[in-house]
């Protein structure tokens, strides 16, 4: 159950982290204003507070699991909301990265 609370933890960081950041972009690069700049703002700030309530107290290893998680939530994120088609590297490199998320994070410990 630990593991299923972590992955989804990791999900929700991510749709808040990814999803902040594009808000500021589309705010800055596509012109569509402070509202969308300061939404993007406090979405990154609610993915901080998420990040906290992973189980491991250790801050490192969540931020180096999470970073497995950015990299293949940014390609889905960019498949569902700006028409992307990854190619066999691009998934095949955040598959790398998803593995690497499950080694740092639930591989056994010594």
């Amino acid at each position: 159950m630990l593991i299923v609370r972590s992955v989804a933890l990791f999900a929700v960081a991510a749709l808040f982290e990814i999803g902040g950041a594009w808000l500021v972009w589309q705010g800055v690069r596509e012109h569509r204003g402070w509202a969308w700049i300061g939404a993007g703002v406090i979405a990154l700030g609610v993915y901080g507070f998420v990040a906290t309530l992973q189980e491991d107290a250790n801050f490192g290893r969540i931020l180096a699991a999470y970073g497995g998680v950015f990299v293949a939530g940014s390609l889905a994120w960019a498949v569902v909301l700006d028409g992307y088609r990854p190619d066999r590297a691009d998934v095949i490199g955040a598959l790398v990265c998803l593995a690497g998320v499950g080694v740092i994070m639930y591989g056994p410990r010594g």
